[in-house]
């Protein structure tokens, strides 16, 4: 499969170049930047041939068959659909859109052209994830009463920016890391949120967004969710909890863009490590999605599932901001 990157990001150099060429015969024609000097130095980087930094231009290529878009969040709605009109398959990054209808429109556009789209949420690809949601479907903790997720990290100055003085262009810790922990939930226990309750403040890092959020949800099965997202904590590591009749489990360090962290299952029986494989996250998201543009199954986060996080995420915000509960309006998502 040949590839166009739109946008020449941290993200894509970092893990999604790599993941793309790691598949059997993934190339990467062209990367799209608004800045020409920018884009030239990326390509010349990481050995892409050609940059553009017109999307039209980018998309006329008959050779791509997918984009990987990763710009500020306030570009995704129109370069997707762009590319969807191209013909063209999407990977698009979280969160989806600035609106739960504008993720939706991308969706339904998508499906109507006939090409794959999916939501780069990189969590669920992890073996720890994985190793975790197969424990609970099995039973091992009995019927789930909470879940506990603590996403608060220390944001990395070389990727502050917009997402901590922008509103405009999606900033604020809840678009950016609320909307993996709604993925993480629903992907674990198999339930979408109904209603939340929520705080956020900036608390020294975010410049007319918040900079951390937590919330309680409530789910269809009565499991009660508590989740903490931060830009501004150096030392409190991250991972969930997952508590049921029967026991619990411990999942320590594995918020992560890597294969690492521990999980423990604690029962009546004692404790147990439980062994998860270590494969890169991003290279099985790729190969997902990839086998689902050739009709074999679905990509590992749909463009549904994106929709989903994206509106429990903006549902935290709104009842932050107005300190009622809400329930999550899900804008007609699958």
């Amino acid at each position: 499969m040949k590839w166009t990157l739109i946008g020449a990001s941290t993200i894509a150099a970092q893990y999604m170049i790599r993941a793309i060429r790691a598949q059997e015969n993934g190339e990467i024609v062209s990367v799209l930047s608004e800045s020409a000097a920018r884009g030239g130095d990326y390509a010349s980087e990481h050995g892409i041939q050609k940059s553009f930094t017109d999307l039209d231009e980018a998309l006329a290529d008959p050779a791509v068959e997918a984009v990987y878009i990763s710009t500020t969040n306030e570009k995704h709605l129109a370069q997707a659909l762009a590319a969807i009109a191209a013909g063209k398959h999407v990977l698009c990054e979280k969160p989806l859109a600035m609106t739960v209808a504008d993720a939706a429109e991308m969706v339904a556009a998508a499906e109507l052209a006939g090409v794959t789209f999916a939501t780069n949420h990189h969590l669920r690809c992890s073996g720890s994830h994985r190793a975790v949601r197969d424990l609970i479907a099995s039973g091992r903790i009995g019927k789930v009463l909470s879940l506990r997720l603590f996403h608060a990290v220390h944001l990395p100055e070389n990727l502050r920016g917009w997402r901590i003085n922008s509103a405009e262009a999606g900033g604020g810790v809840i678009p950016d890391i609320t909307v993996h922990d709604a993925d993480v939930t629903r992907f674990l226990l198999g339930e979408d949120p109904e209603t939340v309750v929520a705080q956020m403040t900036a608390s020294g890092m975010g410049e007319g967004v918040e900079d951390s959020a937590m919330s309680v949800w409530t789910m269809p099965s009565g499991a009660m969710v508590m989740s903490h997202e931060s830009f501004t904590h150096p030392f409190a590591g991250s991972g969930f909890e997952v508590h049921g009749t029967e026991g619990s489990i411990f999942a320590r360090g594995v918020m992560t863009q890597n294969p690492v962290g521990e999980i423990e299952l604690v029962t009546k029986a004692g404790r147990e490590a439980v062994a998860y494989p270590t494969h890169d996250l991003y290279v099985q998201g790729v190969a997902e999605f990839v086998a689902a543009t050739q009709g074999k199954g679905k990509p590992a986060a749909t463009g549904w599932d994106g929709v989903k996080s994206l509106a429990v995420a903006f549902a935290v915000r709104e009842a932050a901001a107005t300190g009622k509960r809400l329930t999550v309006n899900y804008g007609g998502a699958k």
